[in-house]
């Protein structure tokens, strides 16, 4: 059940609506103090999310936010606004918010945050800020990780990037498909046209070919309008069909034909439609296991998978990490309302240790909470009690083991350029140093006599190489 906080009766309905086409029923308040009279009658009690709509210039959702967050600590807080300010974001969170949405409302999009909260367990849910509004797309020279899987992975997505062919990405949620897809549409011919990304598991079935390929006025009941479809907003561009797994059998055949012929036929029309789309398509399944369990049709799939790419998780890659930390937090830094922070080694030291079954985006989310939360100039172990709570977790239980580097890989240390050359020995030697003080959580003494330095010659060092010893 969800509880829409929002006074303009026409906004109410919409999303009203949207909520009902994944069985979420709405309760309506006008204002705070009716929404808090609410959480503590019956239906208030079985409540599962709420959504609060900036509903005026002047309102600032941070008090109510607070208030609600009071009397009911674990119940997700959605916050609607009409201006995409990640500032409006950052102080909703640092007051208790779990996700943000701008106007105009993307269906998929309110759909997949909803469907989010009932998903996600606590402690995800603390780590969930809407890191995707402060995204960018990267070109391949910038995306970070030198692991030997991923940049074979890469070389193949930019050669590929050059031709029309379609591509397929697998890997587990998180793992950066989209970050590949827009890269490789950012280098091909047709990075001056559109990219139209489709989350295909977002769409209710019943919808999925209207929004897809469109539909004439009257095609079904509730059809008042012409809508031209995905496939054809991308012409001459690219479309990113992510989660394309979860596509209906019927929609598979109607993707089958744009692959074939290059045409599409929008519901109720009488004539196909012809389209110049390149298609990417990502599955965090492994897609043959589909078709083997005859739920996608395999002659799909041997048009998708001209090119594969699977992208490994991010704990096959912990060596990454610290490199990666500090590119996320240089594009956090760089959003209205936040400011550039360093990461102390025993701080990269304890995400390393963690599992990550979220993979980057996860560590993105985490790091971006840390930020907003963050009250001194550096990240440090305690900006992660979550992280830390579930690696003692996971500990005691006696289950698994800290992630560890793979056998001959430098955990923690990134020797390549995103380009493939080798890092200079500088700013090698600087992780290095950062790894071992992070490691020995400080103690200089120990750090030197394990370097086989000096504690003077260790000093001089994190002189030269710039480096804070507390970081």
């Amino acid at each position: 059940m969800l509880l829409l906080i929002d006074d303009e009766p026409a906004q109410r309905r919409l999303v009203s609506a949207l909520a009902a086409r994944a069985g979420w029923r709405t309760l309506f308040a006008n204002d705070g103090e009716t929404a808090l009279a609410t959480l503590g009658t019956q239906d208030g009690l079985r409540l599962d999310a709420v959504l609060i709509d900036q509903w005026s210039p002047d309102f600032d959702p941070t008090d109510l936010v607070r208030d609600i967050r009071a009397q009911r600590p674990s119940l997700p807080i959605l916050i609607v606004t009409a201006h995409n300010s990640v500032a409006v974001a950052v102080q909703a969170m640092r007051a208790g918010a779990t996700d943000y949405l701008s106007k105009p409302i993307a269906p998929d999009q309110l759909l997949a945050a909803l469907n989010a909260t009932l998903s996600a367990t606590p402690d995800s849910r603390e780590l969930r800020p809407l890191t995707e509004k402060i995204s960018a797309p990267l070109a391949f020279e910038e995306i970070v990780g030198s692991a030997p899987q991923f940049r074979a992975a890469l070389a193949v997505a930019a050669k590929a990037a050059r031709a029309r062919i379609p591509v397929l990405i697998e890997g587990e949620s998180g793992v950066g498909k989209d970050v590949i897809a827009r890269a490789i549409h950012a280098a091909s011919p047709r990075f001056k046209q559109r990219m139209v990304a489709v989350n295909c598991g977002a769409i209710p079935a019943n919808l999925v070919e209207s929004e897809l390929f469109g539909h004439e006025r009257g095609a079904f009941t509730g059809a008042f309008d012409r809508q031209s479809g995905r496939f054809l907003d991308a012409d001459m561009g690219t479309i990113f069909l992510d989660e394309v797994s979860e596509l209906p059998l019927e929609a598979q055949v109607k993707l089958l034909r744009v692959l074939q012929d290059g045409e599409v036929q929008p519901l109720g029309a009488r004539m196909p439609i012809h389209v110049d789309v390149r298609v990417i398509a990502a599955t965090n399944r492994r897609l043959i296991d589909e078709v083997e369990a005859g739920r996608f049709r395999e002659d799909l799939y041997y048009r998708l998978n001209v090119v594969q790419l699977t992208i490994p998780p991010l704990r096959e890659r912990s060596g990454d990490i610290p490199a990666l930390s500090r590119h996320l937090l240089a594009r956090i830094a760089a959003q209205p309302g936040l400011r550039s922070l360093g990461i102390t080694g025993e701080a990269v030291a304890l995400l390393m240790r963690h599992e990550w079954p979220g993979n980057v985006r996860q560590l993105q989310n985490a790091l971006f909470r840390a930020a907003v939360l963050c009250e001194g100039d550096a990240l440090t172990p305690q900006d992660f009690p979550q992280i830390s709570a579930q690696i003692v977790a996971r500990q005691s239980s006696g289950n698994a083991q800290p992630a560890q580097a793979s056998h001959g890989e430098a955990a923690g240390i990134t020797l390549f350029e995103p380009d493939g050359h080798i890092r200079q020995l500088g700013e090698i030697e600087a992780d290095v140093v950062r790894l071992a003080i992070g490691h020995y959580r400080g103690r200089m003494s120990e750090v030197a006599r394990r370097l086989g330095i000096g504690r003077s010659t260790l000093y001089r060092k994190l002189a030269e190489l710039g480096i804070d010893s507390a970081a």
